[in-house]
Order: structure tokens, then C-alpha cells, then sequence
């Protein structure tokens, strides 16, 4: 696989996106590693030593600063219009942090409200005046997306259904008013942790809804034959499809696949691949991301280990790549950042670097000076 090293953002730019602050509140050493990198990336951990937290890494893989979680993190949302980051509790989580990169305010912890519990993913509206966060409806089995006013300290003023069970990650699609929601399907009840109760039954499913209003606006269920296969993770390519991974809970002997892509008016479409790629994610996806500058997508498995890249255009695998417990990843110029479980970090360039008191968990950001 190329991993290619071309910049990211230019420091210039990122340096007007942090703001004057972001100098005086980093050490020196750390404010010296920043302006030598084209990029900051954010994602969540576990260390070895037992406590929680959420980093933001240079391009080169290094920890330029953390921030504490009173559990485990999982995915990461930033807002460029504040330049704050919200960090979602995994799932049944029942707190979200937001932090500053600069580090001119304290963290502040969003607590969910009784009845609900965070699905670990969330999303800001374009003007960064809302925040979006799917949520489970424990006690009636249904999926909701909670409303956060961001400029009210995260105070929650309403909700709306996701018109499925089980809502895993929302992305705001390209118009600012519509959200995708990849509803898992799976119910679960924080009275049983992270047990799936309706495996047999489950109905995964593929929404479209207003943020606006809260309305329906378009619902996609996969065939069946395939009502185990869990839509959980996606990301926008440069064309504005939407590319989803899944999770298979079906018989493990079973080769389902497991990436697909939605575009509105569409139905869903899974995507062949060849069966040696397909049988190396062990039918588990567990990180979607998109590279517009080079037209292509990645996915990742931790279950299987392995990293495939794909031609948005054509759908065709173009690269794989194999390592341990692999799942965060965000484009990285003309490559893909990842990292892994065993705390490796794995630039578009291709140089890994290695933390070993750190579990990186299954997702990052890679926040943008231009957005």
C-alpha cells in the first residue's frame, strides 16, 4: 500500500483556525511539535494504567495534549465554528465531554438525561449552534437523536426519532439540514451492559431525517435475508454518497458483505469484494473514512486486523494492509491515519510510530483548518 505524505492543511491555516491561544497554552516543547506538523487528528483511549481520555496527535504521531474521560471515549465531533470537540461516552455511555483544542476553557461533561444513554457518536449543525447525538430510548427500544443547544452550555432542549432501533453514527449531509443516520438495528438496555437482546429479530436500517423538523425523510432497509447485518459506521465521499460499514451478527461461517454505499433517491447498494478481503474483516467493520483529495475510502477491522482502501468512483479494493487490532483512521493526505489497539499510529506516509501505555480506541477525527 502507498501512504503517500502529501500536507494536510497548511500550518498557516491551522494556526488561524486555533487561535492566538493555542500558543500560550501548550508547552513549549508540545507548541514546537505543532507548528512542525501539517495536521491534528483527535480520538479517544484507554491506557494501560487503567485511566481514560481523549488526545489530539500531530501529523507525526505524536501526543501534543489530553484531556481526561471519566470512562471510555469513543468517537470524536468538532465543531470549526467554536473550534471545540465533543468526545461521546461508548456505548450505554451516559456522558460527553467537550474540550478545546487551545485549552481557553475547561472541559464541560454533558450528562444524559434519565431514560437515554449516549451511543458514543454526535454530530454540530454547520453554524455550530446545535449538536446532534444519537441516543437510545431504552425502556421503549427506539432510537432518538437528542438536541443540544451549544451555545447554552450543552443544555438539551429536545429530541426526534431516528425511525429505527439501536442508531449508531449521524453524518449532516452536504445541505446542512439533513442528517443520515445508520440505525444498527440491535436493542440493548443499560440494565444488561452492552448485551444485544434481539438478535433474531434485529432490522437494521438506513434513515434520512430533517434536523429541522424532525421528519422522515427517507428510510432504507437492507433485504431480509440480511436483517443480522448491522449498518454501524460511515463517512461522505468527495461526491457526497455515503459509504456505511457493517457488523454481522449472522452464523460466522457466513461471508455477507459488508461496505456498501447510499445516495438519496437510492436504494442501498453493497458492494463485492474479492472473498480473500472480505474474509479477512472477520465480518466486522469497525471505521469508515473518506479521502476527497485522492477519491477514495477506507474501512477497518479490528476483529480481522485488516485495512482495505477503495476506489469511491468504482468500488473497486485498491490496497490492503495488515495490522493488529487496527481501527481509528482519518484521511491523511494521499493515504489514510490509523490506529490500533497495540497503540500504534500509522501515518499516510506509512512511519509508525508506537505508544505502548496507550489503547488507542476505535476512532479519529481529523479536524480541518478550513472547515
Amino acid at each position: 500500500m502507498a501512504w503517500s505524505g502529501t500536507p494536510l492543511i497548511d500550518r498557516r491555516d491551522f494556526l488561524r483556525a486555533a487561535g492566538a491561544g493555542f500558543a500560550a497554552a501548550l508547552a513549549p516543547r508540545a507548541w514546537a511539535e505543532t507548528l512542525a506538523t501539517d495536521a491534528v487528528f483527535a480520538t479517544a483511549f484507554v491506557k494501560r494504567d487503567g485511566g481514560f481520555g481523549a488526545a489530539v496527535l500531530s501529523e507525526a504521531g505524536k501526543i501534543l495534549h489530553a484531556v481526561d474521560l471519566p470512562d471510555r471515549g469513543h468517537d470524536v465531533t468538532f465543531d470549526p465554528v467554536s473550534k471545540r470537540s465533543v468526545v461521546f461516552a461508548r456505548q450505554p455511555g451516559t456522558f460527553a465531554v467537550v474540550f478545546d483544542h487551545a485549552r481557553r476553557d475547561k472541559p464541560l461533561t454533558i450528562a444524559s438525561i434519565a431514560g437515554r444513554h449516549f451511543f458514543g457518536h454526535g454530530v454540530f449543525s454547520s453554524d455550530g449552534a446545535m449538536l446532534y447525538a444519537t441516543e437510545n430510548d431504552f425502556d421503549n427500544a427506539a432510537g432518538v437523536v437528542g438536541i443540544y443547544d451549544a451555545r447554552a452550555k450543552f443544555s438539551r432542549i429536545g429530541e426526534f426519532p431516528t425511525y429505527g432501533m439501536g442508531p449508531h453514527e449521524l453524518l449532516l449531509l452536504g445541505d446542512g439540514r439533513t442528517l443520515a443516520i445508520a440505525n444498527g438495528g440491535i436493542e440493548t438496555h443499560p440494565d444488561y451492559g452492552r448485551a444485544e437482546l434481539n438478535i433474531a429479530t434485529m432490522k437494521p436500517s438506513y434513515t434520512l431525517v430533517d434536523r429541522i423538523t424532525g421528519d422522515l425523510v427517507e428510510k432504507h432497509e437492507l433485504p431480509p435475508a440480511l436483517h443480522q447485518l448491522s449498518i454501524r459506521h460511515m463517512d461522505r465521499d468527495q461526491a457526497g454518497t455515503v459509504w456505511f460499514g457493517c457488523q454481522y451478527r449472522g452464523p460466522a461461517t457466513d461471508r455477507p458483505a459488508l461496505v456498501g454505499r447510499a445516495a438519496r433517491g437510492k436504494e442501498l447498494e453493497l458492494l463485492e469484494m474479492p472473498l480473500d478481503v472480505l474474509s479477512g474483516f472477520r465480518n466486522y467493520i469497525g471505521s469508515v473514512a473518506a479521502n476527497a483529495a485522492t477519491g477514495t475510502v477506507a474501512v477497518t477491522s479490528p476483529e480481522g486486523n485488516s485495512l482495505a482502501v477503495i476506489d469511491a468512483a468504482s468500488g473497486r479494493v485498491v490496497a490492503t494492509r495488515s495490522l493488529v487490532e487496527v481501527c481509528g483512521l482519518a484521511p491523511d493526505g494521499a493515504g489514510f491515519m490509523a490506529t490500533t489497539g497495540a497503540g500504534e499510529i500509522v501515518g499516510g506516509a506509512g512511519a509508525t510510530r508506537s505508544e505502548p501505555d496507550y489503547v488507542w480506541d476505535n476512532h479519529m477525527l481529523r479536524i480541518a483548518a478550513s472547515a
